[in-house]
């Protein structure tokens, strides 16, 4: 492809507008990341959905995110990241749609699946959209700080809207209302968002996005599965060890390609790399924190899905506040002391989180709260600027599609192994109780299943009721100290690997020196 003619420069007073409007988009796909932990409780009674089933309601828009973003952000860099975008609205919106009527778990995980689609094209094409309209580097780290904010403050706040609606509406409403949002987002687009592209992107590569999806698909099927197969399951190694072997493969595959989709050569700059890996670990303990507070919140605390979402709210008041404040300090500190104390953070939020009991109160979950939200507030922008500030203008797409890929595996992961050890731990704890009380095994399944499964039978078991909520909520709360203390030693070894390995200041920036003019970047 040859390159493509340049359009004028938006002004500088419609580069606000055009934030804005990308903000919004990513708001409510950060959002959906979220949104559905606090509608967990109304699924599982309305939908019958077990422990696994909810995972993968989660993980199924997490896994297909992460594992088009590349191919999709590649796609923006050839024909065009305006349109690209705007399929994506259309797609995630048409999704959510669908998820709102969805009446069974496997067409709900089906409809996520498509929201998985939309979103992988409208993340990358946000950021790359906006380092093309933001080109001078403060204004793009500015505009960088809010994004992020954004990303953060979506994530953090999913609970709250989710619980808002919930308290007036059906479980459906969590998604559509992202329906008149896209809708709204399509428009504005059309009227003041610029397009660009980079005239001499190469060609497609459909082997390295297969590769990718199967890799990291197997990856988080194997840890989702192994709490009710268990961890000796030979499908389960199976899986596990497939996924090994063929992102190993892709690895190998793009290092080795004319046209890759990801370009390994990015790695070898350690503020890329590094930048990246910390990202990844910093949405790892959020995500992961998020997905098993919410059901603490509702199954052992008591509270509503509104109730819990209000009271999860201050992670996201100190993300909106601390995000776009983080850039000031890294230009005056470096981003390395920013990165590691926001790590270091989220990793004591970890450790506080893991001393909570069935009969501790929500006062004792709050300093943990903020702990998370400054953490995660002071990590999101820097590790972001970072990642883009490595690359050239011309690879903005897969630059960001890359960034995304971290913030979405990062997540999944999150869900995926906070989940999967605390359904682990809660089983174990339960199995010796319930081998005293013979039960029909349909009957099990739901005790063993959730925690909300469990207090769903202990209503209509009679005098045992009381014992079996005491001894399930018992058994959670074990699995939820478990899960977020291995998060935080997790988060540990982040803030080791970004003190060791991660440049204080770039050496250079391609972005800003690139030899590509803007002119071969727009169309």
């Amino acid at each position: 492809m040859g390159s493509l003619a340049a359009l004028p420069a938006p002004k500088v007073r419609d580069r606000g507008v055009i934030l804005a409007v990308l903000c919004l988009s990513l708001l409510i796909v950060s959002l959906d990341n979220t949104v559905l932990n606090v509608a967990i409780p109304d699924i599982v009674r309305e939908l019958n959905a077990t422990s696994g089933q909810l995972q993968w309601v989660i993980d199924a828009y997490a896994v297909v995110f992460a594992g088009l973003l590349l191919v999709i952000g590649s796609i923006g860099d050839r024909v065009g990241r305006k349109w690209t975008y705007l399929c994506g609205l259309t797609v995630f919106g048409a999704g959510s749609a669908i998820s709102a009527f969805a009446g069974s778990p496997d067409r709900l995980i089906a409809a996520r699946v498509v929201m998985g689609v939309g979103a992988a094209a409208i993340m990358p094409s946000t950021l790359s959209i906006l380092t093309n309209v933001f080109p001078e580097p403060a204004a793009r780290a500015r505009a960088i700080g809010l994004w992020s904010g954004t990303t953060g403050l979506g994530v953090a706040v999913g609970p709250v809207i989710g619980g808002w609606l919930l308290a007036h509406y059906w479980w459906g409403s969590v998604f559509l209302i992202n329906v008149p949002i896209a809708a709204l987002a399509v428009v504005a687009t059309l009227l003041i968002v610029p397009n660009s592209a980079n005239g001499n992107a190469r060609r497609s590569d459909p082997l390295g996005a297969a590769l990718s999806i199967i890799g990291v698909g197997a990856l988080l099927w194997g840890i989702i599965e192994a709490p009710t197969r268990g961890w000796d399951d030979p499908v389960v190694l199976g899986g596990l060890l497939g996924a090994v072997v063929v992102l190993g493969i892709f690895a190998r595959f793009e290092q080795r390609s004319s046209s890759p989709m990801l370009r390994v050569a990015f790695f070898a700059s350690r503020r890329f790399s590094v930048a990246m890996a910390g990202l990844a670990f910093v949405i790892f303990s959020l995500m992961g924190g998020l997905f098993v507070l919410t059901q603490y919140l509702q199954f052992a605390l008591g509270y509503s899905a509104l109730q819990a979402g209000m009271r999860i709210s201050p992670i996201a008041a100190v993300i909106l506040v601390v995000a776009p404040g983080s850039m000031f300090a890294v230009q005056r500190i470096g981003t390395k002391p920013v990165v590691a104390a926001g790590i270091a953070l989220i990793a004591g939020g970890l450790f506080a989180l893991s001393r909570v009991t069935v009969a501790g109160g929500y006062g004792d979950a709050l300093p943990a709260f903020f702990c998370l939200g400054i953490g995660a507030g002071l990590s999101f922008a820097p590790c972001t600027d970072a990642v883009m500030g490595s690359l050239p203008r011309e690879d903005a797409g897969v630059g960001s599609a890359t960034n995304s890929a971290a913030l979405q595996t990062g997540g999944a992961m999150g869900v995926a192994v906070f989940g999967s050890l605390l359904n682990t731990r809660y089983q174990d704890q339960l199995k010796p109780l319930l081998a005293h009380h013979p039960m029909p095994a349909s009957v099990l399944h739901l005790i063993m299943g959730s925690l909300g499964g469990a207090l769903e039978v202990a209503k209509h078991a009679g005098p045992l009721g009381a014992a079996l909520t005491v001894a399930a909520q018992r058994a959670f709360v074990h699995g939820l100290d478990l899960a977020v203390l291995v998060g935080g030693i997790v988060a540990l070894v982040a803030v080791g690997l970004v003190v060791a390995l991660l440049p204080n200041r770039p050496e250079r920036t391609s972005l800003d020196h690139s030899a590509k003019g803007s002119a071969e970047d727009a169309a």
